[in-house]
């Protein structure tokens, strides 16, 4: 595996894990008893942190890419163990 494509697909876990943690850890102005703005949706946040979302994205990426890259040189799992891509019908 190149350079690039280790780059490449570690952006793309990056970039799904990011959007899977956004919703931890928003707290809304109900729970912050903060005063809400004129025209301010009741679900938005109040206290909206991107770098700890980054931080934590970028761990969680570097996990599963870990495991990924793992699983690419062992060769745990492979196409040819999954029943419908085994080439036998």
């Amino acid at each position: 595996m190149n350079l690039y494509a280790i780059f490449a697909i570690y952006f793309l876990i990056w970039v799904v894990c990011a959007f899977v943690m956004l919703p931890f850890g928003i707290r809304t102005p109900d729970e912050t008893g903060e005063v809400m703005l004129k025209g301010q949706a009741d679900s938005a946040p109040s206290n909206f942190r991107p770098g700890r979302v980054a931080l934590r994205a970028t761990i969680l990426a570097s996990i599963l890419f870990g495991l990924y890259y793992a699983n690419y040189v062992q060769g745990w799992v492979t196409a040819d163990m999954l029943p419908k891509y085994s080439g036998s019908r």
